[in-house]
């Protein structure tokens, strides 16, 4: 998931906390038809569990389950930002 997504400041993430998931969401940084339904699903599911969502895809799954791919969606904490280094 990427936070301003196509643009110059586009920012990739590891780590997307519930509380910053809903703000981005309130902004429109999910549109409905492409990330939305996925971050709001994965926002239900983290508040009425507690537990974590990754979002990914196939070909990245191996990496993801090492938190080396993809993004996890959590109950609190902090965003964490893939480094593109």
């Amino acid at each position: 998931i990427a936070e301003h997504y196509g643009r110059p400041n586009q920012k990739w993430l590891r780590t997307l906390p519930v509380v910053q998931a809903r703000e981005m969401m309130a902004s429109n940084q999910f549109p409905p038809g492409s990330m939305g339904p996925k971050v709001q699903s994965a926002i239900d599911f983290v508040e009425a569990t507690g537990k974590e969502v990754l979002i990914t895809d196939a070909d990245s799954l191996k990496k993801a389950l090492e938190r080396k791919a993809g993004t996890f969606i959590v109950a609190d904490g902090e965003c964490e930002y893939v480094s593109l280094q």
